[in-house]
Formats: structure tokens, C-alpha cells, sequence
């Protein structure tokens, strides 16, 4: 959405028009953007050609409505867009919300030297050896190595892994392997990571039967017994001369309304609206195929385990009606494959905020989802390998010397916790207080510093750090207890004013006669 919202403000056309004796500048009508914005959804790779003017309308309903665009006095907010001569402009800024980017490539592989190599410019055969001369401990040293003396050891178990911990482990890792293929650098955009349940990812990958489906603990989420009949009849559905059951003309039609009926009546789409943005954000990776499989197995992996369920047994199912040549025509006018896409789209994916143009980028998600769901419903091995290892590493006990730095019993692994604003303001405000106050501390009792560096070294810390010094000295006389004031010494008398004292001129009158 976000890359057809920006090819339609760069380069939907722009003129002059007018309106009830008054002219507008770079504004359109409604018409040219219904005609020019179907265009581009018509010959876009995430739509195609079956988009209807119709949808076109109810897209540019939506963008009025979110302020994509806005008539031409400014008002927006209201789905009253209509295919008319009507005028519209586009809004100084731009709606979208930055969505994220791609990590930058590394191009240059970094190259680890080989031990053996030796460094450039250098020969074995020109290097001189100076002679060492070995004294009775270097001896020792090295005839205790050779012999294979090691020192004593002991081994030192980790503490217990709880429940909680293992699958808090899934979650992280999942999601970071979803975020890796995804070439996102944040999930925030396409999912809410707090309603990820761990314990979904676990049960999808080890309860399951010999056929990879999964298998549920709650026998009430379980599928109708009706409709899993319904479901085996035409799975399997074999020549007539085999058929056991007594049919009729239609038969087939009719155990397949069964089925579209009940998975139409569905509260929520098979891959729930919380995962929609997910899904249809690997739609963009359809080009790799192996990529968009593997984006598409992880999702799958956080499903709740009554929906991926369905999911199995339902593209199960649809692939095998496909794949079926003596399966008659279950609707006329429709082929096998385009009913079972425009039946079973709507249940499997769908957004909350119901959009026309959603239907396509379903149609084009079940497509690629019939063709692939054997790998696309698998357990990722890679991953579940990955996990699997990293849970053992953490439980493995480890051998540790006397005086190394690992001899210390390791505590359990620790995890994030997100804290509230007030919590933070106050760790970052006093989590530094104390190492704060030692250092003005070794600066007060430094005696190698002069009474001038230390002064100096004073005012720069209270400067930097007003509430540590200020709790450290909290009035100004306790601040000049650190420096006394030393006793002035008395001006000494000059000799010569004793024994001469300054007498001032005396100007004496003249008289003449």
C-alpha cells in the first residue's frame, strides 16, 4: 500500500482546472484519478489485470478518507468519493508512516588469516633462531606441557532451565529469523510481537502426526465430524465403479457447499487478522520462491494450533480436488482451481478493515499456498535445529579451571523486561550516583594535587555533576571547610618613614616691597 500511495502523489498528473468561475492550480478530477490510478493497479505485479473499476473507487474512497487526498476546499475523512468531474489535490505531507527498510548489504566478505599462512614478506627458511638457553624451571614448564599434565578441574552444572525460559527462547529466536528473511529492522510494522504466543510456535513444531498435521490437546477446537467426512469424500474421491457410499446426480456439488459453508461462516480467517500484515508482507518476496517459502513457514509457525489445523487439512484437501482428474465439475462456468481460490480466499486470508482490493492479494496468497503447502506447512528444520542447539548449549555442563575467569557458577540467562519512562528517569538519574560520588571523593583526598588543580578539577565536576556535588557539599560552608583561608600577614613598616616621616610641602607666601 504504502509503494502505491507514493507512485500516486509522485505521479498522478496535475494541471489547471476550473470550477464554478474560479480556477484551481495542481489539483485533477475524480475521473482521471479513477482512470489513471486503475491503470496502475492493473499492470502492478501485487494486483493485476483483474482489478475492476469498481475496486478502483472503493481504493480513492479509502485514500479520502485517511487523507491521501482531500477535495479541493480541504475537507477529508468521509468515504464520499465519487467517479465524477469533482475536483481533488493531494495534502502538503504525505500520510504514509515510514515503513522499515532493508539492512545494508555487505559487499566485502571479511577474510580470516589461516594459521599456517605465514605474514607477507616473510620466509621460513631466512628467519634467524636465536639459541635459547633453557634453565631448570623453563624445563619443567615445558616437560609438564609435553607430557600432558593439566591442572585440576571440576565440573560445574548450569542452573536449571524453567519453562518459561525455553519458550521465551522460541519466541525470540522465531521472530528474529522471521525479521532476517523479512530484510526488516524492526517486526513493530507488520506485527504486534506481545500477541506472538510462544507457546503456539512450540506445539506447532512437536505435536504433530506422521503426516506433519497438527495434532490438538482440546478435541472441542477440532473440525465438525461432518465436515472431516465431507473433507475425506472428495480428497479421496475415486472412480464410480469404487464408490461405496450411495451418490446421486450433484452429489460431489453438494459435499463441497458443505465445506464452503462451514469454513465461510468462520469468525476470523484462517491466518487471523492479527498476522494479515505479516502474510501479505512476504507477498512481495514471490519473485524467490525459496525465500517467500521459508517467510511463509515461519508465519504458518504462529498460527494457533486449531487454525494451521485447518489450514493442512483444507490446502490439503483443495490440492487434491485439483490434481484429480475424475473429479466432475463442481461449479459450471468455473474451473477446478479458480473455484477453489474464490471460495476458500475470503476464510483464509482477510483484514479487519474489510478493503475490495484485499480479495487479490488473497487469491494471489491461496495460488502460491496450493502449489508449495507441502513445504510451506513443514516444521523449518534449520530453525528448529538452531533452537534446539542453542537450548542444549545452555543446559550443557561446562569444565572449569581453579583461577579462570569462568570459575564462577554462571547465573541463568537473563532476559529483557521493559520497564515504565518513570522507572528509566529514575535509573538513569541515580544508577550513577554512587560511582559519581567515589570520584569526587578521590578528587577531595587527592594530596599529590595543588589547592589551584584541585579547585580547577572542583568546579568542572560541579559543573558537570551539580546534584552529586550539591549533596556532597550543601552549603557554601562546607564547601570552605575544604580550602581554609590561611592568616594574612601583616604589613611590615619601612624604616626610612620612622625615621623621616613624609612631611608635605608647605607653599610660603612672597612679599615684594
Amino acid at each position: 500500500w504504502n509503494e502505491t500511495v507514493e507512485i500516486f502523489r509522485a505521479k498522478m498528473p496535475l494541471r489547471k482546472h476550473r470550477c464554478r468561475f474560479k480556477s484551481y492550480e495542481h489539483c485533477f478530477t475524480a475521473a482521471e484519478a479513477v482512470d489513471w490510478l486503475h491503470e496502475l493497479l492493473r499492470c502492478s505485479q501485487n494486483f493485476g489485470p483483474e482489478v475492476t473499476r469498481k475496486q478502483t473507487v472503493q481504493l480513492l474512497k479509502k485514500f479520502l478518507k485517511n487523507h491521501v487526498i482531500e477535495d479541493i476546499k480541504g475537507k477529508w475523512g468521509q468515504e464520499d468519493f465519487e467517479d465524477n468531474r469533482h475536483l481533488y489535490r493531494f495534502p502538503p505531507s504525505s500520510p504514509l508512516k515510514p515503513y522499515p527498510k532493508k539492512p545494508p548489504y555487505q559487499k566485502d566478505v571479511i577474510k580470516f588469516p589461516e594459521w599456517n599462512d605465514p605474514p607477507p614478506g616473510t620466509s621460513q627458511e631466512n628467519i634467524l633462531v636465536r639459541p635459547v638457553v633453557m634453565n631448570s624451571e623453563m624445563w619443567y614448564k615445558r616437560h609438564s606441557i609435553a607430557i600432558g599434565e593439566v591442572p585440576a578441574c571440576r565440573l560445574v552444572h548450569r542452573r536449571q532451565l524453567t519453562e518459561a525460559n525455553v519458550e521465551e527462547i522460541w519466541k525470540s529466536m522465531t521472530l528474529s529469523y522471521l525479521q532476517k528473511i523479512l530484510g526488516l529492522d524492526s517486526l513493530e510494522e507488520v506485527l504486534d510481537i506481545k500477541l506472538v504466543n510462544s507457546k503456539f510456535i512450540i506445539h506447532n513444531v512437536y505435536s504433530v502426526s506422521k503426516q506433519g498435521v497438527v495434532i490438538l490437546d482440546d478435541k472441542s477446537k477440532e473440525l465438525p465430524h461432518w465436515v472431516l467426512s465431507a473433507m475425506k469424500c472428495l480428497a479421496n474421491w475415486p472412480n464410480c465403479s469404487d464408490l461405496k457410499q450411495p451418490m446421486y446426480l450433484g452429489f460431489e456439488k453438494d459435499v463441497f457447499k458443505t465445506i464452503a459453508d462451514y469454513y465461510g461462516h468462520l469468525k476470523e480467517p484462517l491466518l487471523t487478522f492479527h498476522l494479515f500484515d505479516a502474510f501479505v508482507s512476504v507477498l512481495g518476496l514471490l519473485q524467490k520462491e525459496k525465500v517467500a517459502v521459508e517467510a511463509f513457514q515461519i508465519c504458518c509457525l504462529l498460527l494457533p494450533p486449531e487454525n494451521r489445523r485447518k489450514l493442512q487439512l483444507l490446502m490439503r484437501m483443495m490440492a487434491r480436488i485439483c490434481l484429480n482428474k475424475e473429479m466432475p465439475p463442481l461449479c459450471d462456468g468455473f474451473g477446478t482451481r479458480t473455484l477453489m481460490v474464490q471460495t476458500f480466499s475470503r476464510c483464509i486470508l482477510c483484514s479487519k478493515d474489510e478493503v475490495d482490493l484485499d480479495e487479490l492479494l488473497a487469491a494471489r496468497l491461496v495460488t502460491f499456498l496450493m502449489d508449495n503447502y507441502q513445504e510451506i506447512l513443514k516444521v523449518p528444520l534449520a530453525l528448529q535445529t538452531s533452537i534446539e542447539e542453542r537450548v542444549a548449549h545452555l543446559r550443557r555442563v561446562q569444565i572449569k579451571y581453579p583461577g579462570a575467569d569462568m570459575d564462577i557458577t554462571l547465573s541463568a540467562p537473563s532476559f529483557c523486561r521493559q520497564i515504565s519512562p518513570e522507572e528509566f528517569e529514575y535509573q538513569r538519574s541515580y544508577g550513577s550516583q554512587e560511582p559519581l560520588a567515589a570520584l569526587l571523593e578521590e578528587v577531595i583526598t587527592d594530596a599529590k594535587l595543588s589547592s589551584k588543580e584541585k579547585k580547577k578539577k572542583l568546579k568542572q565536576f560541579q559543573k558537570s555533576y551539580p546534584e552529586v556535588y550539591q549533596e556532597r557539599f550543601p552549603t557554601p560552608e562546607s564547601e570552605a571547610l575544604l580550602f581554609p583561608e590561611k592568616p594574612k600577614p601583616k604589613p611590615q613598616l619601612l624604616m626610612w618613614a620612622l625615621k623621616k616621616p613624609f612631611q608635605p610641602f608647605q607653599r610660603t607666601r612672597s612679599f615684594r616691597m
